[in-house]
């Protein structure tokens, strides 16, 4: 049988067998599960243990050149020394001499709070590290970008001041962090902060340490004299000392000040009321009167100081740094020269100017204009103040994106007309006129607000703006909008600086490429180490977009149009923009000022080597605005002496024509598109202009080919109608008369005509009381007599020649009550002929004096209306005087032409809307006469309106 087994170790074996496989091999996998975790947790342990060994092997490897921690160092003060760009000259050696030490006792709780509270609120638990605050700081890093927030503490600040370099690498921060631990060991919580707060830098001038600080913004004998308000405003100044400057920056260092204030309320220093009470005082309102005067090229120095500070965190007035700058001394002295009413003269004391001179290759700044009669610390108008561009940002915004993106040429039609922003809002020029179509060319060069807008829509704003941060230029954004329309013709709200500007217009000159301004090209370190600070060039636009709109700013200064033809100098090529802004209706109404009056005048303008910005005006409304023509000219004129003196002696240059660059010859623009001449077109309206290689147009114009065809066949009917006229000799002067008679029974009719040709035919109709009836029919002039008209009755007879012009007269029959001796003579009428003088003698012969001197009656004004007495005296003819030929349009009252007939010749009637009138003696009837010749027409009259 199978299931009898031999043995009960079989019989064991074989269930063994039968049981489930999963069973039978659960435990020894336990095991071996537990036997993986183990050796990953050594694992783990080990690389643990490695690096821990690794990171103390670096740390001590970081910290084992680290310098002492040196007592002299700590409390005293090493100066700095500033190089002019010749790299030997110094210009100055900064620091150490307006230090005020100032013993940790004596300095208020107040003003520690304060300090405390800004820049390590747990100055008091750590031991010169703040790991906390470290995580917190890389936290923000993480979420807001690198430097969002820092993590030194107090006594870091004192240990990188004092013995590191600025270096920002990890072997300086670890060195750091050790000093600062090796600090604390050595000085107490009260020395380390009496240190600091006796080597803080607060403002330009040489001002750094509490004391000095107190003394130099508020005035104080002691910084123990120090207000809340105050202090929170000290405390706030380190983080960045120009921009919550409380005497040029009011409105940051308001700011400031307050988040100050919170930060003391929010760490229980002080309470909320006593914060809010503090925030209620004028950041100004207890600041004393700056009256330290500047010295030699401290408006430079301050500048270096900021960016050594920026770039290095550095101490300049303590760190015994060698700093290189790229100051040129005779530019900076002859601008110093302008700045003290040396060069030019500036209308009063109030009126303010603010230059900065850039090289254009490099961007470094050769020289500043910070204003007129300042004060140390005071408000620097070339790097600190900022004020709307007006149109100089055209070039920037509006026409350099449009040439950089849409590749517009220097001819781009524009039509100048009646417009408005897209949201209704109207837009104006300057002149409250339009040009119709102009070239973007013209258009900046007359500095046209319509055309500029245009081209900022053409290209939007996205662009725009793009192209302005690339030159160097982040404008804010105002109410939620960035780059809004009126940014197009500079209306934005906080402004630009003559620095920001001379550096975006630099770029221009440098064929696309974009150099910052700055005054430092190296920083060297006590312990040798050297830090190059000289920016990247980067490109900002295309060499084409570059050189085209540079040509287009040549025409600003070089054209009759031009808005800046004063600031053209013989041998130097120059190009710029001119710029101006105006006051708000609120400023006009509460400081007076007339509607003319400009807040601010900019010029900038470049050479191919310099590029100056120039901005001139009045520090406040309340000082003044701009009005007559030296200040208006003011700028243009400060960069003509400045570009002409820093030129002498050097290479003029010239902006060179990229191959990307062609140039055309196009009509003038007419409408939206550019073509070339035709063979027809006026030299007066073909112009050069320079396009982006292969956009150029090919097609030819036919608007004057058209016009010349037009003009051809114009010139063919004049040809015809000439023709006529000789044919009529000159149907225009042809002037009939005719007169009317009584005598012996009979009435006497005779017709003429003045300038008759051979040709010139005459019909003569008659009215009487039987009727109308033709009298006569034919060439030449003739008479006819009347038998025995009616008595009492009255008779018209009308001339006409077969040129269209006529004349009447009248006569009236005697009753038979009348006296046989007694004759009427003629009346002639006025029938709107054109003769201005139709005046005959007794022998029918036409006196013409001067009567040919103007124009016939149709060209002559409405209001020019003499009046022509004619009368008899004894047979006296005086002749015709006839004032009414001055073509300027102006009346001749009172003009009057004396008619004496004689003979009983009655004169014809005058086409001047006047009247003739008078009495005459009866006579004989008159032969008829032969037509006189036309009196030599005398010159006629001007008159300057």
């Amino acid at each position: 049988m199978s299931d009898n087994y031999r043995s009960r170790e079989e019989r064991r074996r074989a269930m063994n067998d039968n049981k489930p496989e999963g069973k039978s091999q659960g435990k020894p996998k336990k095991k071996k599960k537990g036997g993986l975790f183990r050796k990953i947790v050594a694992a783990v342990l080990l690389i643990g243990i490695i690096g821990l060994i690794a990171g103390v092997g670096t740390f001590f490897a970081m910290i084992s050149d680290a310098p002492k921690v040196d007592d002299s160092v700590l409390k005293n003060s090493f100066s700095s020394k500033v190089y002019a760009n010749d790299g030997k000259t110094v210009v100055k050696e900064i620091g150490a001499q307006k230090r005020t030490y100032v013993q940790y006792d004596e300095i208020p709780q107040v003003v520690k709070n304060a300090f405390i509270a800004t820049e390590d609120v747990r100055f008091y638990k750590h031991h010169g590290v703040d790991f906390y605050r470290i995580g917190g700081a890389l936290m923000a890093n993480f979420k807001n970008g690198f430097g969002a927030e820092g993590g030194s503490t107090i006594t870091q600040q004192v240990v990188k001041n004092s013995f590191l370099s600025p270096k920002k690498t990890v072997k300086r921060k670890v060195q750091e962090m050790w000093l600062a631990y090796q600090l604390e060991r050595k000085y107490s919580k009260q020395q380390i902060l009496e240190m600091y707060l006796n080597k803080i830098y607060f403002a330009s001038g040489e001002v750094y340490g509490i004391e000095r600080a107190a003394e130099k913004f508020y005035g104080v004998k002691s910084v123990k004299d120090l207000t809340l308000d105050e202090a929170a405003m000290l405390a706030g100044l380190p983080k960045a000392p120009t921009t919550y400057n409380p005497v040029t920056n009011p409105e940051n260092a308001t700011k400031r000040r307050n988040t100050v204030l919170n930060l003391m309320a929010k760490n229980g220093f002080i309470t909320q009321a006593e914060a809010d009470k503090a925030k209620q005082v004028d950041v100004q309102a207890h600041l004393a009167k700056q009256t330290e005067s500047t010295s030699k090229y401290d408006v430079f120095i301050d500048q270096v100081i900021e960016e050594v500070k920026k770039k290095t965190d550095a101490d300049p007035f303590s760190a015994g740094l060698e700093i290189y700058t790229t100051l040129d001394t005779n530019a900076q002295d002859y601008v110093d020269d302008v700045m003290n009413n040396k060069v030019v003269n500036f209308p009063n004391d109030k009126f303010q100017a603010g230059l900065v001179v850039v090289d254009n290759e490099t961007g470094g700044i050769q020289a500043i204009g910070g204003g007129r009669n300042r004060v140390s610390g005071g408000l620097n108008f070339a790097t600190n103040m900022r004020r709307q561009p007006g149109s100089t940002i055209k070039p920037i915004l509006d026409y350099g994106p449009a040439i950089e993106n849409l590749k517009w040429s220097t001819g781009q039609p524009i039509k100048d007309e009646e417009y408005h922003y897209s949201n209704g809002t109207p837009i104006r020029n300057f002149g409250r006129n339009y040009k119709g179509w102009v070239s973007a060319r013209e258009a900046l060069g007359r500095s046209l607000n319509i055309p500029a807008l245009k081209a900022f829509q053409a290209t939007g704003a996205d662009k725009a703006k793009e192209f302005a941060t690339g030159l160097g230029l982040k404008l804010d954004e105002e109410d939620g909008e960035a780059y809004s329309e009126s940014y197009s013709i500079g209306g934005f709200r906080t402004g630009v600086t003559p620095l920001q500007m001379a550096g975006a217009y630099s770029a221009f000159a440098n064929e696309g490429m974009y150099n910052a301004p700055h005054t430092v090209t190296k920083v060297k370190f006590p312990d040798g180490t050297e830090i190059d600070l000289t920016p990247k060039s980067k490109r900002a636009m295309q060499d084409y977009t570059a050189f085209m709109m540079t040509d287009m700013m040549k025409s600003v200064v070089n054209e009759s149009y031009g808005t800046a033809r004063a600031v053209r100098t013989p041998g130097l090529e120059i190009a710029g923009k001119t710029g101006t802004s105006n006051f708000s209706a609120d400023e006009k109404k509460r400081y007076n000022i007339p509607d003319a009056g400009e807040k601010d005048v900019w010029f900038n303008g470049f050479t191919p080597n310099y590029t100056i910005s120039v901005w001139t005006g009045y520090e406040t409304a309340k000082d003044g605005y701009i009005l007559s023509a030296n200040e208006t000219g003011m700028a243009k004129n400060i960069f003509k002496h400045v570009i002409t003196h820093i030129s002498e002696g050097k290479p003029k240059g010239s902006f060179k024509q990229p191959d990307s660059v062609v140039e055309r010859s196009v009509e003038k623009p007419t409408g939206k598109d550019l073509k070339r001449p035709s063979g027809s077109t006026p030299s007066s309206l073909i112009t050069k202009e320079y396009f982006v290689r292969g956009t150029a147009p090919t097609k030819v114009s036919q608007t004057f080919v058209k016009k010349e065809k037009e003009k051809e066949k114009e010139e063919k009917k004049e040809d015809k109608k000439e023709d006529k006229k000789d044919n009529n000799k000159d149907n225009k002067d042809v002037k009939p008369k005719i007169t009317a008679s009584y005598s012996g029974g009979a009435i006497s009719v005779n017709w003429s005509a003045s300038n008759a040709a051979s040709d010139t035919t005459f019909t003569v109709t008659m009215s009487s009381p039987n009727g109308s009836e033709q009298l006569a029919s034919g060439a030449g002039a003739g008479g006819k007599t009347i038998s025995s008209p009616a008595p009492g009755a009255t008779y018209s007879f009308t001339v006409t020649t077969n040129t269209g012009e006529s004349a009447s007269s009248s006569v009236k029959v005697p009753d038979s009550s009348d006296q046989a001796t007694e004759d009427d003579s003629t009346k002639p009428e006025d029938d709107g002929t054109t003769d201005d003088n139709q005046n005959e003698d007794n022998s029918n012969t036409d006196q013409n004096n001067g009567s040919d001197q103007g124009d016939d009656s149709s060209t002559q004004p409405d209001d020019n209306q003499n009046s022509n007495n004619g009368s008899n005296n004894g047979g006296n003819n005086s002749g015709n005087t006839d004032n009414n030929n001055n073509d300027s349009g102006n009346a001749n009252d009172g003009n009057s032409g004396n008619n004496n007939n004689n003979g009983g010749t009655t004169t014809p009637p005058a086409d001047n809307g006047g009247s003739d009138s008078g009495s005459q003696t009866p006579q004989t009837p008159a032969t008829p006469s032969t037509p006189s010749t036309p009196a030599t027409p005398q010159q006629e009259p001007t008159t300057e309106n």
